[in-house]
């Protein structure tokens, strides 16, 4: 049976000691699992006391308790050659595994090492990084991938790809760019996976430049970019109207060796019409597209199908119908509801007939974009009555509806007056799972502004607008109505809510404000509303005539001519201030190139 000695004694009042001067209190049990040794084996001792401080600093990081790990460390000091890095390396990794972490305190513990040793290794950087990408604090973690490399260790392939993901999805567009020349620079390739989020990413963002380097940078690398990388980048480019620059991309792509797709053209195609290219442009794509092989899909039709109909140009749209059809590219019912909405727009009932017709014998299902088509197109010509029996119709078929066309439903309630109805259906369509949004409110504020404004401004309340709340086109809607009215106790009323919300009166508002301040003989409060007007930059042109038109009914000819010259003045100041503007402007730019 061993036994207790002096010298085991010792080494235990030492460990308390050190323990009690470092703030950390080691329990009794703890004390009790050192083993008992003989005074002549010292390091026998030494390793002993080493470990169960190992311990006790391992627990306090694994509990949160950083400090105290900390200090338990600092203990170690009195054993040689202690602590030694991988002391320091457990510590984070415990630390990292607790529930209460602040990578404020990693950070300073990675500078301490830094600064007075033990110098970091390539486990503490891989363990800092592992568990600073699960905390998703990549900006720290890119900054100590840095380091890790200044310090003479390559990180692996793995971890630098997982990182990048992370800040791609973050959508850190910056950061991104950075985390991607760096891992170039490494020579390290990204998956295709990494690289088609990272240049759809900038693409969407608009940084098409930036995309293209991305490319270009996997290109004198050896790395293939295909059809489908370069396809994001001549999208974003058609859609930001750099038309051209895309179609030199076109070629630029041809000359590589890279072929183009049916996507590719497409995307030309709908750049060259929402530009407004000439018709000529448009067909020279078209054949360009089918002598490279590339068979014009239902989605390239459509889109030049819904150019000719947003230009009124419905004949040539179903010239274009006929022809897809003709080449055996069969239309979809997208393709149809962009023509019906045209032939609402032209009040052309037969052949809205004909091709409801063609959906219908084609098996298709109208969809809510069917609905929103027919009753938005009715609705636009002031047919709001039929646009309403349409609707009605198929919701009691049971047809799919959407929020746009429940809207749709408010604003022909709205126009034909059937204020119950609209919150009897507000009811219906909260019960039955859909949630309003502020263009549902806001049409019953109209419909209700116009017959009652004492209840429209109770219903600002009423409504259940949830993370939404009301805008400024609700209070405007109310303002316009109360001026219209010249209800002045709603109108001070709904400037005080405004007030309140810090909501400003828009152009419309301020409009109807001035008009009513007009009548009302307030032309002091007029002239001063044109004043902001001007400096927000609107040119009220409409509205000062309406002003000065009452002054002159008004028989007040003189304070129409003052009225004149002050607004002429205020817009020659004004004029003059946005030149001068824009000339600094210039001459800055100008100074800067040097």
């Amino acid at each position: 049976m061993p036994v207790l000695t002096f010298g085991t004694i010792t080494s235990v009042s030492n460990l308390y000691r050190l323990c009690r001067n470092g703030s950390v209190l080691v329990n009794f049990s703890s004390l009790c699992a050192l083993k008992t040794m003989d005074l002549t084996d010292a390091s026998e001792a030494h390793d002993c006391n080493y470990i169960e401080l190992q311990h006790i600093m391992q627990n306090y990081a694994t509990s949160g308790y950083f400090e105290k790990a900390m200090e338990t460390l600092r203990c170690m000091r009195n054993i040689e050659g202690k602590p030694t890095v991988y002391d320091y390396n457990g510590l984070i990794y415990c630390y990292l595994r607790s529930h209460n972490v602040s990578t404020d305190k990693l950070e300073q513990l990675y500078q301490g090492m830094k600064r007075f040793g033990p110098v970091p290794n390539a486990l503490t950087f891989n363990t800092l990084l592992n568990g600073l990408l699960s905390l998703s604090n990549l900006k720290t973690a890119f900054l100590i991938v840095k380091e890790m490399h200044s310090s003479g260790f390559v990180p692996s392939f793995s971890l630098l790809s997982r990182m990048l993901k992370k800040l791609i999805y973050s959508g850190h567009f910056i950061d991104s760019l950075n985390m991607f020349d760096f891992v170039m620079r490494l020579k390290y390739c990204p998956t295709h996976h990494t690289v088609d989020s990272l240049v759809s990413m900038l693409a969407n963002a608009g940084l098409i430049q930036k995309a293209y380097f991305v490319l270009s940078t996997l290109l004198e690398e050896g790395y293939f970019c295909g059809t489908h990388n370069y396809n994001k980048i001549l999208w974003a480019m058609c859609k930001s109207n750099q038309s051209y620059a895309a179609l030199q991309l076109l070629y630029l792509m041809k000359k590589k060796g890279i072929i183009p797709s049916v996507c590719s053209y497409t995307a030309l195609v709908y750049g060259f019409c929402k530009e407004g290219w000439c018709e000529e442009d448009l067909l020279h794509c078209l054949d360009d597209m089918e002598s490279d092989g590339c068979k014009p899909n239902v989605k390239t039709y459509t889109i030049i199908i819904k150019f000719l109909c947003d230009n009124g140009r419905i004949g040539q749209a179903l010239e274009y119908l006929a022809k897809m059809q003709s080449r055996g590219c069969e239309p979809d019912l997208t393709t149809y509801n962009v023509i019906l909405r045209e032939l609402c727009h032209q009040d052309r009932e037969d052949d809205v007939v004909e091709i409801l017709q063609v959906i219908n014998q084609k098996g298709y299902l109208p969809n809510p974009h069917t609905c929103a088509a027919l009753s938005g197109g009715l609705l636009k010509i002031g047919k709001s009555g039929v646009a309403f029996e349409i609707l009605r119709c198929v919701i009691s078929k049971g047809c799919a509806l959407d929020i746009a066309v429940l809207n749709i439903l408010f604003h022909c309630l709205c126009l034909e007056g059937r204020l119950q109805e609209m919150i009897s259906l507000l009811k219906i369509m909260m019960e039955g799972g859909f949630s309003p949004n502020n263009v549902s409110y806001n049409t019953i504020l109209k419909a209700f502004a116009q017959e009652n404004l004492e209840e429209a401004f109770k219903l600002l309340d009423c409504f259940e607008w949830g993370a939404n709340k009301p805008d400024s086109i609700s209070f405007n809607t109310i303002l316009c109505a109360a001026c219209k009215q010249e209800n002045s106790p709603i109108i001070g009323r709904v400037l005080y809510r405004m007030e309140c919300e810090g909501i400003k009166p828009n152009a419309i508002g301020t409009s109807c404000l001035i008009q009513y301040f007009c009548k009302v003989g307030r032309f002091s409060a007029c002239l001063e509303l044109l004043e902001l007007m001007l400096r927000d930059g609107f040119y009220p042109a409409v509205t000062f005539n309406v002003v000065l038109g009452q002054l002159c009914k008004n028989g007040s000819l003189k304070t129409a001519c003052d009225f004149l010259d002050v607004f002429r003045t205020l817009v020659f100041h004004l004029i003059l201030f946005h030149i001068t503007f824009l000339y600094m402007l210039q001459l800055e730019n100008a100074i800067s190139c040097f």
